[in-house]
């Protein structure tokens, strides 16, 4: 089992654009680790309390395979001059990768938060 991590922003507070970036991020996250859903134990969101417009796991949910995926949405904690209209994720996947294989995702602004891993 290892912990994937990733992070990414959108622009608006919109269901929609929440939901897309969820999307896009785990999707990225599956390719640039060679994963499948059911290679997934468990995903954990957060987001900053700026975002209320709708949970990410929603957008998710839309990505076949992830109807079995056991989703979890989480307040990201409010700390004074961080990255505003965020999305984390820890995805807990089953691989055979190593530690040091392991590709994060940090896309959009939030490639700031993780520049020596950000691509």
């Amino acid at each position: 089992m290892r912990g994937i991590r990733g992070a990414i922003t959108v622009a608006h507070n919109e269901k929609e654009e929440i939901w897309q970036a969820a999307q896009d991020m785990m999707q990225e996250i599956l390719q640039r680790n060679a994963l499948q859903p059911e290679d997934i134990g468990a995903v954990i969101f957060s987001m900053t309390e700026d975002l209320t417009a709708s949970f990410p796991t929603a957008g998710v949910r839309r990505i076949p395979g992830f109807e079995l995926v056991p989703l979890f949405d989480a307040r990201q904690c409010a700390i004074e001059g961080s990255l505003p209209l965020c999305i984390r994720v820890l995805v807990l996947a089953d691989t055979d990768l190593r530690q040091a294989e392991i590709r994060h995702v940090y896309l959009g602004e939030a490639a700031r938060l993780r520049p020596d891993i950000a691509s």
